[in-house]
């Protein structure tokens, strides 16, 4: 794949990035970053960039960890529906295999009852 060089500024600063990611991709990264920075250092113009940095980190981690772990709750009901699935259709096998076993018994005793009725 090929490599993209994109340059992002965040707080004012410049950074130029080198991925395989699509460029307007990071571009949006980077301004997303820039905006959650410039937030938190104007909430509060105390900390420093690191500080900052630090916070926007700690927010980001706990988006990215709740997304994962929503994720993994909806692949275990995902995996729970498919077993159900399966179940299900293998008992309505069985249920359709009973059917037309009871089907058959039931032309049988007919036809078994029709020559004992003369």
């Amino acid at each position: 794949m090929e490599k993209n060089k994109v340059k992002l500024t965040i707080c004012g600063n410049e950074y130029y990035i080198v991925t395989d990611n699509d460029p307007k991709y990071v571009s949006d990264l980077g301004n997303a970053l820039d905006e959650t920075l410039t937030k938190i250092l104007n909430e509060n113009p105390r900390l420093s960039m690191t500080q900052a940095a630090i916070l926007a980190s700690l927010d980001y981690a706990d988006v990215a960890k709740k997304a994962s772990d929503t994720a993994d709750n909806l692949r275990s009901q995902i995996k729970e529906y498919l077993e159900d699935s399966a179940r299900y259709k293998m008992e309505a096998e069985v249920s359709r295999r009973d059917v037309e076993r009871l089907n058959k018994e039931l032309e049988m005793a007919r036809s078994g009852s029709k020559m004992t009725s003369f």
